[in-house]
């Protein structure tokens, strides 16, 4: 026989010599192709289903791996279309046809994109449900942290964390479940909003929204800086109409954080806290503390219990708490009691909802609140993350949704167990898909709801004009608490293009403005014109690093001020960026390169709070307000457009 290689052996599909060499040497069939693909893996890819049942019964490969993108046999098998091999691996095996990869990508969807019809209907027929009727974890992509959720009637209403952002505590809308627009905020007074002073990771955590007598009540805790005696306090809000405006916040002067309201059968309202389930009774509009706080329930995991919430159903109190810590260990358990102040129970299922797969890309999945459609149905939501590189949760905590089941025995579990669903069946509710809102070509009066500011904006900050955006220069840079006027929205996806035009115009020495690939005022990136503040200074394209302590300076480009304008262009893939220029919007040229912006994430650096995700947007930097003769420094730094373009 002619000597071949195990990966030959394979792609020719000659099951005789992969068994000779198998036999002979056992342990290649853990070695990788120069595309560093196992050799498990290439078989699968060949649909022979003779080649891969001896793989899975007689080689050493274990089923459980995964190659660099978190692709495991089904994946590679479902490439092939053959339909006996996914089903082997399926019925067989055990593998999942709705497990993703870390782009989301399951076996199903490669099937569907390959149009196998033959294998559709298989993998339709045992999911129980067609791949264009289901939806894709998470929900909510880029910086939308613990999630809760109120329905009224037949619309469903979530808050989410927005730390030191403004407007304060985004509310979003949706009929389905699945598809959610911003529309409005809880917090919209700069005077009542008080973020100003505040690290960044500060600020409004861990909201609650509910629904009483014709009100929405939106709950949070308002986190301080530590150089106080006092850093927790409650915040209330109200208002009859979802999007707002709300009242005024009342303080609850209780310490804890992850406060939620939960309105007793008797008429009754108490406010719940961590550490554990702490609660305590509110007045009628829920504005004042009117009983000290007690313990409910510790938890079932006894570390890091937090996020409690209660439901009342079926003659018992369900106390819902995320515990473990917000990493690796996150979960969310439930305990019950037949009276609200009684022994609680634990749930002989806990966790309820926890990512066990260590290599899979949703992680940390924990802070869920309980909902029941109009149908009848349950779900549950919660906040996840997904990690690329070294551990990077680049998009911040994000919001994912499946579904809840009672047990026999009157026990809630979140999809029967297995953790959180890459691909889930739709609920059954009258479908609403919103308008993607990436590109602002700021014709309108008035901002969209996507956008945010670190920080309350100064009142003439930001001017809407003849279709421009006009952004006053901050006194402070970027790097400073005090910084103004920075428009940003969430980086939602991985691998992103975003661009913009700019009006060329001189600046005075040290004055820059342009894009921002922000986190927060100790980690971001500059992209944008400066006035160099050399002996002769030049206006020249720039890029600029700020990773905690240190400032890395790029080198820069003279710029050609007989134009009008500057088209500036990053394009994103995971950590990597690349920026490009032009001046006419067409031809654009390439200025850098960056492999690795590892700083625009919770890991960034260990400095403060780091609870967010990476933004982008507009900056303009002023400097001082007026120069040495006392003319005045600020200026307006005119934009045309922002897009944003997700793969």
């Amino acid at each position: 026989m002619v000597n071949l290689s195990l990966e030959d052996a394979i792609y020719l599909e000659n099951l005789s010599a992969v068994k000779q060499i198998l036999e002979n040497e056992p342990n290649l069939i853990d070695s990788v192709n120069k595309d560093g693909i196992m050799m498990p893996f290439l078989a699968a890819k060949t649909g022979n289903l003779d080649l891969v049942k001896y793989v899975v019964e007689y080689s050493r490969a274990s089923m459980n791996i995964y190659d660099s993108n978190h692709r495991g046999m089904l994946h590679y098998a479902a490439m092939s279309g053959n339909v006996p091999t996914c089903k082997y691996l399926v019925e067989r095996v055990g593998l999942s046809i709705v497990e993703g990869d870390n782009n989301l990508i399951t076996p199903y969807e490669i099937a569907y994109d390959n149009k196998y019809i033959e294998l559709l209907e298989y993998f339709e027929e045992v999911v129980g449900c067609k791949f264009t009727d289901m939806y894709k974890n998470p929900i909510r992509t880029g910086f939308f942290p613990d999630p809760s959720i109120v329905r009224v009637d037949n619309d469903y209403y979530m808050v989410n964390s927005s730390f030191i952002y403004y407007p304060c505590i985004p509310v979003s809308h949706s009929t389905d479940l699945v598809h959610w627009k911003v529309i409005g905020y809880a917090i919209t007074n700069p005077e009542w909003a008080k973020v100003d002073e505040l690290e960044g990771g500060r600020g409004y955590w861990a909201p609650d929204i509910s629904y009483y007598k014709g009100k929405f009540y939106i709950t949070a805790t308002y986190r301080l800086n530590d150089d106080g005696t006092v850093y927790r306090k409650q915040i209330v809000v109200s208002s009859t109409k979802p999007e707002g405006p709300y009242s005024k916040p009342a303080i609850i002067d209780e310490d804890g954080i992850d406060p939620s309201i939960f309105n007793d059968d008797d008429g009754k309202r108490y406010m719940l806290l961590n550490r554990g389930a702490r609660i305590f009774e509110l007045n009628e509009d829920a504005t004042k503390q009117i009983s000290k706080a007690s313990l409910l329930y510790y938890g079932d995991n006894k570390r890091a219990p937090e996020g409690p919430h209660l439901l009342k159903k079926d003659g018992y109190y369900y106390l819902f708490e995320a515990e473990g810590g917000t990493g690796p260990g996150h979960r969310i358990t439930v305990s019950r009691s037949k009276e609200l102040f009684g022994l609680y129970t634990p749930c002989p299922y806990n966790p309820i909802m926890r990512q066990t797969n260590e290599s899979a890309i949703i992680q940390r999945c924990g802070h869920g609140k309980p909902v029941q459609t109009q149908n009848g149905d349950w779900y549950m939501v919660y906040l996840c993350g997904r990690k690329i590189g070294d551990g990077y949760s680049l998009l911040g905590r994000e919001t994912a949704l499946d579904p809840i089941s009672w047990t026999a025995d009157g026990w809630p579990i979140v999809n029967n167990l297995d953790g959180p669903s890459t691909l889930q069946k739709k609920p059954n509710l009258p479908e609403t898909i919103w308008e993607e809102e990436y590109n602002d070509d700021f014709n309108e009066s008035y901002l969209s709801t996507e956008w945010l500011f670190p920080r309350v904006p100064e009142m003439d900050g930001i001017e809407l004009t003849n279709s421009f955006c006009r952004i006053k220069g901050s006194l402070y840079d970027l790097n400073s608490m005090k910084a103004k006027n920075i428009l940003l929205r969430r980086q939602t996806a991985f691998k992103f293009s975003a661009s913009t035009c700019l009006r060329l115009h001189d600046l005075l020495a040290g004055q820059n403005m342009g894009m921002t690939c922000y986190y927060d005022e100790n980690t971001y990136l500059k992209f944008g014109i400066y006035k160099t503040e050399e002996k002769k200074a030049r206006m020249v394209l720039k890029v600029e690093e700020k990773i905690g302590d240190d400032y890395i300076s790029y080198p820069d480009v003279n710029l050609d001020m007989t134009k009008q304008f500057l088209y500036l262009k990053i394009d994103t893939a995971y950590l990597k960026r690349t920026f490009y220029y032009s001046y006419d919007g067409e031809e654009y040229e390439k200025y850098l390169h960056l492999d690795n912006v590892y700083y625009l994430c919770d890991e960034g650096i260990k400095k403060g709070k780091r609870f967010t995700g990476a933004m982008l947007g507009l900056y303009a930097y002023a400097g001082e307000e007026k120069d040495e003769f006392g003319q005045d420094n600020r200026y307006y730094g005119e934009f045309d457009y922002f897009n944003y373009k997700p793969e």
